[in-house]
């Protein structure tokens, strides 16, 4: 049995919901596709699909197994072009992360520059504060703020930021403009929930680490919501640095506390250590450390 002719005939008949439409885009008759597939069971011991005479669907087993064939025909893919590329041709689709407010407002012109270069790359940019797990999600790199726990990851930095708090000038000048962390605790608080903590926020005072209580009247995931309602005169919120940016420089808001700010993180294009770097991701990462220098803070 080939193997992976097998498995590329079992993850065909589940894609295109049939043996015979499964030959079609294959290129092979019918039963040759049957065979494969009950090859394959048959060196697995188990039953990977239920057919019936209308349709074919997945086992329990059949689920389970699909998910990790995926995974290893990607990485066949993956050596397959790395080999055939040799390091040179920038070709075939490349997967990013990022966060979501940063990835709209720098990756996305950073990877349009890059499509104009190289034509033979197609990208999909995937916006989400989610941290994905870049190999089993099929990520070919992430833009991460922060220090990276992960050990399974090389990154390269790009620049760094840092948390603030903000505020409307109309909303300080009805409430006051706190001068120290504890002021915070008579302010209308709008939290950013991607911060962790959900009843503190983290400041420094003389490099002493402080936690600050806080009563939040607005809770939201969303970075460009929470400066909203700062805009609107709504409270102080905590963002990150390029999140408030251009409010920031239009006057739409305040930067306070600026002695309390904990430090700097860093900015960093991260991939998975254990793949090989085809053409395409090598391209993107030289390209971002050439061209961005993104020191917000």
């Amino acid at each position: 049995m080939d193997r992976f002719a097998a498995i590329s005939a079992f993850i065909a008949v589940v894609d295109r919901k049939g043996f015979a439409p499964a030959a079609r885009h294959l290129g092979l008759v019918p039963s040759a596709v049957t065979r494969h597939v009950a090859a394959l069971e048959a060196h697995l011991g188990v039953r990977l699909l239920a057919r019936t005479t209308r349709s074919v669907t997945l086992t329990e087993a059949g689920a389970h197994y699909l998910e990790r064939a995926r995974r290893i025909m990607a990485e066949l893919a993956e050596a397959e072009e790395f080999a055939q590329s040799e390091r040179r041709t920038p070709v075939g689709r490349l997967v990013v992360s990022a966060p979501a407010v940063f990835g709209r407002l720098h990756v996305a012109p950073l990877l349009a520059d890059f499509l104009a270069l190289h034509a033979g790359v197609q990208a999909e940019l995937q916006l989400s504060d989610r941290r994905v797990n870049m190999v089993e999600e099929g990520v070919d790199c992430a833009i991460r703020i922060g220090h990276l726990p992960d050990s399974g990851l090389v990154a390269r930095r790009l620049g760094e930021t840092r948390r603030i708090i903000v505020a409307a000038p109309d909303y300080l000048a009805r409430h006051g403009t706190p001068e120290q962390p504890e002021a915070l605790a008579a302010h209308r608080i709008i939290r950013f929930s991607a911060f962790e903590g959900a009843e503190e926020w983290r400041l420094f005072r003389a490099g002493v680490d402080q936690r600050v209580p806080i009563a939040p009247r607005l809770v939201t995931n969303s970075a460009d919501a929470a400066l909203c309602a700062a805009e609107r005169g709504g409270g102080v919120t905590m963002v990150l640095a390029y999140q408030a940016r251009e409010a920031i420089a239009a006057g739409r808001l305040v930067r306070l506390l600026r002695d309390c700010e904990p430090p700097a993180m860093p900015i960093q294009i991260a991939w998975p250590a254990a793949r090989l770097i085809p053409a395409k991701l090598r391209a993107f990462i030289e390209m971002a450390a050439e061209r961005c220098d993104w020191a917000f803070g």
